[in-house]
């Protein structure tokens, strides 16, 4: 006999996996009513999906580079110069591309928030 921490018996897991069979294999949706059905994303959408968004990429706008900057760095991490902003996303383990691109960055210059680094960032064309 199995003691383990499952909360579901091995029968209503077997059950469980016959009811998302259709799921899995149709591609689509296979519910009835339409509000159940996951929203699909809106077209103004920042185009994080595809992986890090890397300044010097052809998606790289300012949005989406503010966004994978934000997403990684917070609020804590401002004012600082290139160097610490560089060691702050090294260590929350941000995408190397983007790492030495804030590298490359000018080392006088600081940065007060993620705005003026993604403009930075996307304005110097890296």
């Amino acid at each position: 006999m199995q003691r383990g921490s499952d909360r579901l018996s091995v029968h209503r897991d077997d059950e469980m996996k016959h009811e998302l069979q259709g799921l899995l294999r149709s591609g689509h949706p296979t519910r009835v009513e339409e509000w159940h059905d996951p929203e699909p994303s809106a077209e103004d959408d920042p185009e994080i999906w595809g992986g890090p968004v890397v300044p010097g990429s052809s998606r790289a706008t300012l949005e989406t580079v503010r966004l994978e900057l934000a997403r990684t760095l917070g609020r804590s991490s401002f004012p600082a110069g290139a160097g610490a902003l560089a060691g702050g996303l090294r260590r929350k383990n941000a995408p190397d591309a983007l790492v030495d691109a804030v590298r490359q960055l000018p080392g006088k210059d600081r940065y007060t928030n993620v705005q003026e680094l993604a403009e930075a960032l996307v304005g110097s064309g890296r």
